[in-house]
């Protein structure tokens, strides 16, 4: 691999006598990895049904590695969002930031979502998770994987941070911040990205990630906390970024992230000096299965205000005959809804968790759980809303086996037929899962179930 001259010149200067291993981590293959779902399902289940050889990454309480040659995306089981991939150490930041339902989290720079569909399955439906990227485009991947996954309490706006400052002041109990930067931790894995590198692009990345963390330190409520990361190994994005932070903001203060035997710590001397700055961690590819990280897990003093200081947003609730065309689908299947958080806005029917009223001033891509919509005399479900249930969820539902290839047929958009069941199967709406785990809608009439799979979704 071709690395940046430079870039190799300062690293043998922070590394000393392990630049020669580190050096050699570039000739080793590069790990695979995916997290297991827990709104979905739970890892010791998943390793019982995974159908190809998984092994626990250590670290990752609901992780695995797999074996290069493995395709996970092409199972089905990957299309019913019980699992997402990613790289075993960019797992490690949503793992580190201690998540617990009903809180209101932040994801600031959540795109692609690996991080985002994780602290949404944290908080298990309770709660909130703003998760934002500032480009549109990538917002809407954003968007894409939590509908996968199943989140319905979620916010996804695309907004600059400090534009969502003015919006929720002092309004988060945890906060992630996988800054953007040089991403010298990825060169093994996209040897594309060492061709971008240069030290200006380096400094370019200190300085937004500085801007940043000063809108994040502005969302976050007194007592909560921020865990910032990046994968760089860059001293001025990593120490020297969390020491201005800590000089800027006095009020915060590093913590002790849950450890492991692999992690290395932060080094003072790359930071200015201070002491507490090894209690960030770096995870070095010599070290662990892994790519470059960065952490730095810190907390806002004081303690939280008692009374709110922004407003709730007043809910736009359906009609009467609205709700009585819900009411009619869900009876039906025998589902439930909280109807105290349904909304109708634009002629659907979404499920939204308690926001402030400010939120009208941002740009977001969805607000809530989309359900449906309403047509003449009858209401037609989303493809989100069938992510957000399961087999046991949904009465009569379709349960195909795994192996099964009308479920591989299911996500091609095909008509399925069950001559097992003919005419005495009971028409109507369908949730289609392969096992217990929900892939969409289907319309069963006569023993043909109509294929209402997502058309944006379907296989090639």
């Amino acid at each position: 691999m071709n690395l940046p001259e430079k870039f190799l010149e300062r690293m043998k200067r922070q590394l000393g006598e392990e630049f020669p291993a580190f050096l050699n981590s570039y000739e080793q293959k590069r790990h695979f990895g995916l997290r297991v779902n827990t709104l979905k399902t739970d890892p010791e289940e998943f390793e019982r049904i995974a159908p190809f050889p998984v092994r626990k990454i250590p670290w990752i309480s609901n992780g695995f590695f797999y074996g290069e040659g493995v395709y996970p995306a092409r199972h089905p089981y990957y299309a019913a969002g019980i699992y997402y991939l990613q790289e075993p150490s960019a797992m490690t930041p949503a793992s580190r930031l201690p998540v617990e339902p009903g809180e209101r989290v932040l994801d600031l720079c959540a795109a692609p979502g690996g991080k985002a569909t994780e602290l949404a399955a944290r908080l298990q439906g309770q709660g909130l998770l703003v998760a934002n990227d500032i480009s549109s485009s990538r917002a809407k991947a954003l968007l894409r994987n939590l509908e996968l996954t199943g989140a319905g309490n979620c916010l996804v706006t695309s907004e600059p941070p400090h534009q969502l400052a003015r919006v929720f002041p002092e309004y988060f109990d945890k906060i992630l911040v996988d800054a953007p930067c040089s991403g010298e931790g990825m060169f093994r894995k996209d040897p594309d990205v060492a061709g971008t590198w240069s030290e200006e692009r380096v400094e370019y990345f200190a300085g937004q990630q500085r801007n940043i963390l000063t809108s994040a330190a502005e969302m976050l409520r007194p007592g909560g906390m921020l865990l910032y990361s990046t994968c760089t190994f860059s001293p001025d994005e990593n120490e020297g970024t969390i020491t201005w932070f800590l000089e800027h903001f006095p009020e915060f203060s590093l913590e002790e992230p849950e450890g492991y035997e692999g992690f290395s710590e932060g080094r003072p001397e790359w930071g200015g000096g201070r002491r507490d700055l090894k209690r960030c961690i770096r995870i070095w590819p010599h070290h662990m299965e892994g790519e470059g990280h960065f952490l730095a897990l810190l907390r806002k003093g004081g303690e939280k205000n008692g009374e709110e200081i922004l407003r709730p947003q007043k809910r736009q609730r359906p009609g009467r005959e609205e709700k009585k065309l819900l009411e009619t689908f869900l009876n039906a299947g025998g589902a439930r809804l909280n109807w105290e958080q349904v909304e109708e806005r634009g002629g659907r029917a979404y499920l939204v968790p308690e926001l402030p009223e400010s939120v009208k001033g941002i740009r977001f891509l969805r607000s809530g759980l989309y359900l449906g919509e309403f047509k003449k005399g009858r209401f037609e479900p989303s493809q989100p809303f069938a992510m957000s249930l399961g087999a046991e969820d949904w009465r009569g539902a379709v349960r195909l086996p795994a192996e099964d290839g009308r479920a591989d047929r299911y996500l091609r958009g095909e008509t399925l037929l069950f001559p097992e069941t003919g005419k005495t199967a009971e028409n109507g709406w369908k949730l289609v899962c392969v096992e217990k785990f929900s892939l969409g809608w289907g319309k069963m009439v006569n023993g043909a179930l109509k294929n209402k799979y997502l058309c944006s979704w379907r296989k090639k």
